[in-house]
């Protein structure tokens, strides 16, 4: 993957001085400019004054989908984090995308180049390709299905890919497992646990099926020979930062003190968390979910905090909490605010566009492959 990134026309530090009424009025008079040619998207976990300033909010992959989808959109901003930015890239960019607008490519832009992923980190290309050699020592390589979450880099999209892989979002997890077991006896999930484990759990693979990888433990990801041999599912030692902080403490807690109380998580949570919640569900789920609830329906909910309160705000009629007692949010995601936004916006107006994603050619082509692989079963 390569990131272009020109000299800016305009310095970032003066953006900060300025009040949020200044960067909205900025930003609203390069989107009148723009029209069209320009789309700005918010992720759901963005903070409100810049989910406000988007075009189109959703998930990353939803996102990324419905701007590739535009015909005019020759720019897009994604408030979001790097992976998404390169989704959209890959997306925006096939082949048969830049046919259609005559040669000419979309550019994709991250407002700042400090907002990544922590769980796609906790994945590198170097150690999926070293665990994959690794296990080739014990069983056959060419019986597992790599799977990879959404939630990661466009390396990793590539490797699976390449050998025979497929792309999974939360809420079509499911659906990817049964078609990689229809394929081999095995699959190798990253590079979050928690998602792979309470999908698996659901379709009745144990935990002694499911070993989990360590990256930095040299001998068989700290598994022995007998565990990886007897595995179904061979789990990647990721998690996210934001999901991991639910605890069941925090689920007996609301319970006992607003009976009648439903709780619902997404199932980047700890299967002890998940297995105990009320519904269990993506980001799509989970607003849907509270959007068909009849009113005066109590909800204790276990995603990003920005998400939760903005759920709080739109349905008043409904008593919704944040589930851990503790301020959760994802830190990388509160990196892109107004300030990021304007200068980003700014700088793409006057010609000189800073923090261009673009993911080189090869990654592209088996990324898309694998992406696809995930359409074709949803």
């Amino acid at each position: 993957m390569t990131t272009t990134l020109e000299t800016p026309a305009f310095d970032f530090a003066p953006y900060r001085s300025l009040s949020n009424e200044e960067l909205t009025d900025r930003i609203n008079a390069v989107r009148r400019k723009q029209g069209s040619r320009l789309m700005i998207l918010g992720h759901h976990y963005q903070q409100d004054e810049v989910i406000a300033q988007s075009d189109l909010r959703g998930d990353s992959y939803q996102l990324s989908k419905m701007a590739a989808d535009s015909g005019d959109c020759r720019h897009i901003v994604f408030c979001g984090v790097h992976f998404m930015a390169e989704t959209a890239d890959i997306l925006a960019n096939r082949p048969e995308k830049i046919a259609a607008r005559d040669g000419h490519r979309v550019d994709v832009i991250l407002p700042d180049m400090a907002a990544g992923c922590s769980m796609a980190d906790m994945a590198a290309i170097d150690q999926v390709e070293n665990a994959w050699e690794d296990l080739g020592e014990l069983i056959d390589t060419n019986d597992i299905t790599p799977v990879t979450y959404i939630n990661s880099a466009a390396s990793l999209k590539s490797f699976v890919g390449r050998h025979g892989g497929i792309v999974c979002t939360s809420s079509n997890a499911a659906s990817v497992l049964k078609w990689a077991f229809a394929r081999t006896s095995r699959v190798l999930f990253f590079p979050d646990q928690h998602l792979g484990r309470n999908t698996a759990q659901t379709m009745g693979i144990p935990n002694d099926q499911m070993p989990v990888w360590n990256p930095y433990d040299l001998e068989f990801g700290g598994n022995t020979a007998e565990a990886i041999r007897n595995s179904k599912v061979i789990l990647w030692k990721g998690h996210c930062s934001v999901h991991q902080m639910f605890k069941k403490e925090h689920v007996a807690a609301f319970r006992r003190d607003y009976p009648g109380i439903q709780i619902l998580v997404h199932p980047e949570c700890m299967q002890e968390v998940n297995e105990i919640a009320d519904v269990s569900g993506s980001t799509g789920k989970i607003i849907e979910t509270v959007r068909n609830a009849p009113a005066g329906t109590k909800w204790a909910i276990g995603t990003e905090l920005h998400l939760v309160n903005r759920l709080k705000q739109e349905h008043p009629e409904q008593e919704i909490h944040f589930l851990s007692p503790v301020v959760c949010m994802c830190a990388t995601m509160y990196r892109i605010d107004l300030a990021h936004l304007c200068w980003s916006l700014e700088n793409l107006d006057a010609g000189t566009p800073v923090n261009v994603v673009r993911v080189d050619d090869e990654t592209s082509q088996w990324s898309r492959t694998a992406l696809e692989r995930m359409l074709s079963v949803t």
